[in-house]
């Protein structure tokens, strides 16, 4: 029952992210038709963020001293690095081939869990996985962009390695006896990326009067600076909460599958806000991303059994099992239930999105 009611929330918080990283896209794009340069735009947004984490991270100063590998890795990898290598690919390759080629992250997830980390991973994990690129491929049409340079798909690899970056170490620290605070772990993220992204978009060169202004939204004026609040409160702050809580109720290899729906978000809110066409393959291949997403989810791996140690058998007859001793697994692809046992090897494959087909600027990180 706690691991169906935990799976169930950490479903709940992924789609949560996917539309909150998804959204980013619709609100970036008229700053950068108004005279925004992308890697600013990018800029704003994670150090904004960082702005409104800084309460929190005050609150847990204690971290970079306990964390500080894992806190800057989170922030080069999951907040700037997938950011700049995505932008950077998008400049010499289609919005659409780059976003597939990132989002190929989750079957890396799956290569990292299964042959680094040395975990099962089920079939129903390697299916969902396959569907969901292959939906997303027809959701950013990729074959309306075949012509691209060798440099323009290393930088899309780099963004996709960076995403696998964002999933594992987001799960980093959750089973310790000291807990890596969520929060705390995002908002030093948001720090760490601010600051490496300062050194590549050098925002002192931003044309700041355009935030005094207004883009257009699809005909409608909307306030630049509203434009920005949605960003980073909504695609930026709330995501990455979100995103970070869910991978680890569920598990890195689900989480990554999930968040495949921010490219089908992002497409389906470009459609409806920016009038941006729909295509029938479009439709279809999000219904595809939704059923690879929901097979990944949904499937549970089975539990490792213990072998028995040499010599212990008396032992091992006498004391209580790991479940009975700690109360609950955490079977990823499932929830954490209490403190016990931990059997890896869940379904499913962020991790930061892009903000959709044709929406440029909506990269969302992680």
């Amino acid at each position: 029952m706690h691991a169906s009611q935990g799976r169930s929330a950490g479903l709940g918080l992924a789609l949560t992210s996917a539309f909150a990283f998804g959204g980013s896209g619709v609100a970036a794009k008229p700053l950068i038709e108004a005279g925004l340069d992308p890697l600013h735009v990018v800029w704003l947004r994670v150090a904004g963020a960082a702005l409104v984490m800084l309460p929190i991270a005050w609150r847990h100063r204690d971290l970079p001293r306990r964390k500080p590998a894992l806190l800057a890795g989170f922030g080069l990898l999951g907040v700037a690095g997938v950011q700049a290598c995505y932008f950077a690919a998008i400049s010499r390759i289609p919005v659409g081939v780059a976003l597939l080629v990132e989002y190929f992250a989750p079957a890396l997830v799956l290569g990292w869990v299964r042959f680094v980390q040395r975990r099962p991973v089920t079939r129903a994990a390697a299916l969902g996985v396959v569907l969901a690129v292959g939906g997303l491929a027809c959701v950013v049409q990729v074959w309306s962009g075949l012509s691209f340079d060798a440099l323009g798909l290393l930088l899309a690899l780099a963004a996709a390695g960076c995403q696998v970056g964002y999933f594992v170490l987001a799960d980093q620290g959750s089973d310790e006896d000291e807990p890596v605070d969520p929060l705390g772990f995002i908002a030093y993220g948001l720090l760490f990326g601010a600051v490496l992204l300062t050194f590549v978009a050098r925002p002192w060169d931003m044309d700041g009067s355009v935030l005094g202004g207004t883009a257009d939204l699809d005909g409608t004026a909307v306030p630049a600076w509203l434009l920005l609040g949605w960003i980073v409160l909504i695609a930026t702050v709330l995501a990455y909460v979100t995103g970070v809580v869910s991978v680890r109720k569920l598990s890195p290899q689900v989480a990554g599958v999930v968040a495949c729906l921010e490219a089908v978000i992002a497409t389906v809110l470009a459609w409806v806000l920016l009038g941006e066409h729909l295509g029938v393959p479009q439709i279809a291949g999000g219904a595809v991303v939704l059923v690879g997403a929901f097979i990944a989810q949904s499937s549970t791996p089975k539990a490792a059994t213990a072998e028995p140690v040499a010599g212990s058998a008396d032992q091992t007859a006498s004391e209580p099992s790991a479940d009975e001793r700690d109360g609950g697994v955490r079977v990823d692809g499932g929830a954490r239930v209490d403190d016990g046992a931990r059997v890896d090897g869940g379904a499913g494959g962020d991790g930061p999105a892009a903000g959709g087909a044709g929406v440029a600027a909506g990269k969302a990180a992680p």
